[in-house]
């Protein structure tokens, strides 16, 4: 093991030490070290997603028929969450939407069919 880093690693233990307050057990520390990488892993998994959509977004503005694919984009990027909300409402009505076509469709053709008949 290299001294350096053996080192470092009593330093961080003592670093942890003074902000818990106590020496962790090797099962708190190891419980740490693993929410730590898995918050690094989620930010590096919301960066690289966030620059794919930057650069499809990019490749939109210069292809006119997608102008409005990248307004939407934009905006996502700009205000996620508002952009959810946004897709979630839009998303709810057009399913409310479509439900009362195919039910006036339906009574349209009973109507006709009992016009006609």
């Amino acid at each position: 093991m290299d001294p350096s880093s053996s080192t470092d690693k009593h330093e961080r233990e003592f670093k942890q030490a003074q902000q818990y307050g106590r020496w962790l057990s090797d099962d708190e520390r190891l419980a740490l070290e693993e929410e730590e990488t898995q918050a690094l892993k989620l930010i590096d998994q919301q960066r690289h997603r966030r620059m794919r959509l930057i650069v499809f977004t990019g490749i939109c503005v210069l292809l006119p028929p997608l102008w409005g694919l990248a307004a939407g984009l934009s905006f996502y990027l700009l205000f996620p969450e508002t952009a959810k909300r946004v897709a979630l409402i839009t998303g709810s009505g057009l399913v409310i939407f479509s439900i009362a076509s195919i039910i006036a469709i339906g009574l349209l053709v009973l109507a006709v069919m009992n016009y006609l008949f």
